[in-house]
């Protein structure tokens, strides 16, 4: 079974954390939320207070299929600022394994030149942070082994396009079904 670490600081933005676990669970994942505050409390962007599954120090992210940094802010300036979650995401890239960052928070990826080369999304207004990277403007994109979002409107398509690669169409498509999410595409 696929094994998803989704990392949360505080100041993270609820619904790209909180809908992306839940999608990803709901298809059959492995999920677990992450703390890298020291402790397993950590408060959303808008004040809400949940406990992480585990901390980032009783973690070990070598056996994770897939590393998920959540956007917001400041909780994409605190993940950026965690020198053990920027070595494992290097690793995890050396290894050409899933990673995934949306909104704010491929700012932490483009620090560290794994968005170079790439075509990348965020948060408007953070280009500037996506290092060499070529600006999609798209709610989500994947290039090789890196998938960005845009913004919280973007999380559905976000954890979609995670859960299909992690599982296959098939399955993306039954819990998007049942979500209701293929009836409001067709609403447009």
């Amino acid at each position: 079974m696929s094994k998803a670490l989704v990392f949360m600081a505080d100041g993270f933005e609820d619904i790209e954390a909180l809908a992306t676990v839940d999608i990803l669970r709901r298809g059959g994942i492995d999920v677990t939320t992450v703390s890298i505050t020291g402790h397993k409390d950590v408060e959303s962007a808008h004040g809400v207070k949940i406990t992480a599954d585990a901390t980032f120090e009783e973690t070990d992210t070598g056996e994770a299929t897939l590393l998920i940094l959540p956007g917001g802010m400041p909780g994409a300036a605190n993940l950026n600022a965690h020198e053990g979650l920027k070595k494992a995401l290097i690793e995890h890239n050396r290894q050409n394994r899933m990673i995934a960052a949306i909104c704010a928070a491929p700012m932490v990826l483009g620090g560290l030149g794994l968005l170079d080369g790439r075509r990348a999304t965020c948060y408007p207004g953070f280009e500037q942070y996506l290092g060499s990277a070529a600006y999609t403007g798209e709610l989500c994109t994947t290039d090789g082994n890196i998938t960005t979002g845009e913004g919280p409107a973007a999380t559905f398509p976000f954890a979609y396009a995670l859960l299909e690669q992690l599982t296959d169409s098939d399955k993306t498509a039954q819990i998007a079904d049942g979500m209701m999410f293929t009836h409001l595409m067709k609403t447009k």
